[in-house]
């Protein structure tokens, strides 16, 4: 029971694919009191009887690209908890025209909707949830993947808005370190998800990872889910500003 007693809120549930969903899953059964949101009438449908699965204690809307939405959030919340001790940040978009040939054809409106949504919703979230994570030796993950370092066909704005993610994590690291608040990423390989659906080309990333990544295999949901419980629990008190790889290795490969 890595986190008994933690109280964990988890951002980025769209079905029982999501790795947020793997996430939310383990960190109950290590005890954790867990609160998931959704984005949208139509996910809520997906999310809710997830979340009653394992006695959410909340099931709330939030919109990350609306500053009030994610107020209420932490407002419903303090009214039932004392504080938030994990917050996990699963959450990435980019329109599906902006993931097919090649980053030239990114425009204006497509590369501020990537950012806002894959980039400053987590520096958002921290910023509101900052005052309930003080003094409780709390932790924030996020996810990215190895497009933010190495060009994968495709990947484009979202490799861009990936790179800002982790320099994100750096920055948000060093300015709640003083607080206690732990500020980490997970970069995970390929994984089949409703997200990964809209990236041109991605079963051949995931065939070729799978081929070329020295444990031959693709990793799972629920391998990134033990490496965010390592991240959130007290096993890791003295990390923060990383990016954990979970890939099966594939990050270290040359040729």
């Amino acid at each position: 029971m890595l986190l008994q007693g933690k109280k964990a809120l988890i951002f980025g549930v769209a079905n029982d694919k999501s790795i947020a969903w793997a996430i939310a899953r383990l960190f109950h059964e290590q005890g954790a009191e867990v609160a998931v949101t959704y984005a949208g009438e139509a996910l809520e449908k997906r999310v809710r009887p997830l979340a009653e699965s394992i006695n959410a204690a909340a099931v709330l809307p939030c919109n990350v690209t609306n500053d009030d939405e994610i107020r209420n959030v932490f407002s419903e919340l303090g009214k039932i908890w004392d504080g938030v001790d994990i917050i996990i940040h699963a959450i990435a978009f980019a329109n599906k025209e902006e993931l097919k040939g090649t980053i030239v054809n990114t425009t204006r409106e497509g590369f501020a909707t990537a950012m806002d949504i894959s980039v400053y919703s987590f520096m958002a979230l921290l910023k509101e949830g900052q005052a309930m994570m003080q003094g409780r030796n709390a932790a924030a993950l996020t996810l990215s993947y190895y497009g933010a370092v190495k060009v994968f066909p495709s990947y484009n704005v979202m490799g861009v808005a990936k790179a800002a993610l982790e320099a994100s994590v750096r920055y948000l690291a060093e300015a709640l370190g003083p607080e206690g608040i732990r500020v980490n990423g997970i970069s995970a390989g390929p994984i089949r998800t409703l997200a990964a659906a809209g990236v041109n080309g991605f079963i051949q990333i995931l065939n070729h990872v799978e081929e070329k990544a020295p444990l031959r295999r693709n990793v799972t949901q629920e391998d990134v889910a033990r490496s965010a419980l390592y991240l959130c629990s007290d096993l890791s008190s003295g990390v923060t500003g990383e990016i954990h790889y979970v890939d099966g290795g594939y990050n270290v490969i040359g040729i």
